[in-house]
């Protein structure tokens, strides 16, 4: 039995570290190129697992030898992929993603097999997402997919962290489940229909995001930190300072750090403050993957 179980995306990364973004129908030279395993869903599962907590994964490769190389990487970092399938005559999913000397990213995700995880395909696995204390869920997969994992997890009692990103319009009901949403700044104004900056500005926004009808809310700021409202109790943790190489895995160190915290019974607020230096460790080294802190990484920090 999985103390996390994650129903996710399995991406393969194409990193390009530039000096800057090229303009429309320009051409920028010397970039450096990197490939890492990825996908949100791939490096939540991993993050966990970096940070000690028993792991499950249900996804979907192509049958291609860059979905061998990402089933190949689950095993070797500790993560149950038993119910992740190759499928035949689709690409593995990738991104390709640029960043900048000041850390910054910008990415382009091509979903390829991540989008046959369909409905069915979770009711088949529901026994295994009841048996987990925490199912964590993000919006690489059909929307679908991610109603169905919610109401599985509902049915059998397991707590559901739903990270909405990407941004995507969700069906009712969806938002009544997860406990917590987590989003970022730009996610939670595309909720609320509303600019989201200041910290101040968040901690009001948490608030109405439970409006929506999640049982709690999380919001992450970057360097800011996050922000947290649920159970009568709103929150604020900085991060802290850092130097920043690569801000590509912060949000998925953040919600892995969070599941396993969650999982082993942490108050939502401890579990953002864990989350939040899981987060600001993994800006710290280049790569989504490759960023992932151990524990005593953000124990130090």
């Amino acid at each position: 039995m999985a103390e996390v179980f994650v129903a996710g995306s399995i991406n393969q990364d194409f990193v390009l570290r530039v000096e800057r973004r090229p303009q429309p129908g320009e051409t920028v030279t010397g970039a450096e190129l990197s490939t890492l395993p990825g996908g949100k869903g791939a490096n939540q599962a991993t993050a966990a697992a970096r940070l000690g907590a028993s792991v499950a994964m249900l996804g979907r490769v192509g049958e291609d030898s860059l979905g061998e190389a990402m089933l190949r990487n689950l095993r070797e970092k500790g993560v149950d992929s038993s119910r992740v399938e190759a499928i035949p005559g689709i690409s593995t999913g990738a991104a390709f993603i640029t960043v900048t000397p000041d850390g910054e990213n910008a990415i382009v995700v091509s979903p390829g097999a991540n989008h046959r995880l369909m409905p069915e395909d979770v009711s088949a696995a529901a026994q295994d997402i009841r048996a987990a204390r925490v199912l964590v869920a993000q919006m690489e997969l059909p929307v679908e997919t991610v109603a169905r994992a919610a109401e599985v997890a509902a049915s059998g009692g397991t707590r559901f962290v739903l990270n909405l990103a990407p941004m995507r319009e969700v069906p009712d009901g969806l938002l009544e489940i997860p406990d917590p949403l987590v989003v970022n700044e730009h996610e939670a104004a595309f909720l609320l229909g509303t600019e989201v900056e200041p910290v101040e500005d968040a901690r009001e926004a948490a608030g109405k995001l439970l409006e929506l009808g999640p049982r709690s809310a999380v919001i992450t700021l970057g360097a800011a930190g996050a922000v947290f409202a649920g159970g009568g109790k709103t929150g604020h943790f900085p991060a802290p300072e850092v130097e920043v190489v690569d801000t590509t895995g912060a949000g998925d160190a953040f919600v892995g750090a969070l599941a396993v915290k969650l999982a082993r019974g942490d108050a939502l607020g401890d579990a953002v403050s864990y989350a939040v230096r899981a987060g600001s460790a993994a800006v710290t080294k280049p790569g989504a993957q490759g960023s992932l802190p151990t524990p005593e990484v953000v124990e130090r920090l």
